[in-house]
């Protein structure tokens, strides 16, 4: 067995606690940018799931004018088309 004497125990006591300190801190810092990115992930993913919903309708209201305009009428007045709430002018 190794005999430790008290002072060699106090200084691998410190020397363990400032080893733990910089582990934590470092662990603290790969986790806050790996939160950082699945945020950024979900937030990109959401953006591009709202797009693709106002994609397929506006290609609805699209289709809507289309056939509108084929039976003659040429005022398309029942026809509207928004794009993220914002009305777009056919």
């Amino acid at each position: 067995m190794i005999a430790l004497s008290v002072d060699s125990a106090k200084n691998i006591a410190i020397g363990a606690a400032g080893v733990f300190v910089v582990f934590s801190l470092l662990s603290a810092w790969i986790i806050k940018n790996i939160v950082g990115k699945i945020i950024m992930i979900v937030l990109m993913v959401g953006l591009a799931l709202g797009a693709w919903t106002q994609r397929t309708s506006l290609q609805d209201c699209a289709d809507k004018a289309k056939a509108a305009a084929q039976t003659g009428n040429t005022s398309l007045d029942g026809v509207t088309c928004k794009f993220f709430g914002t009305e777009v002018k056919l």
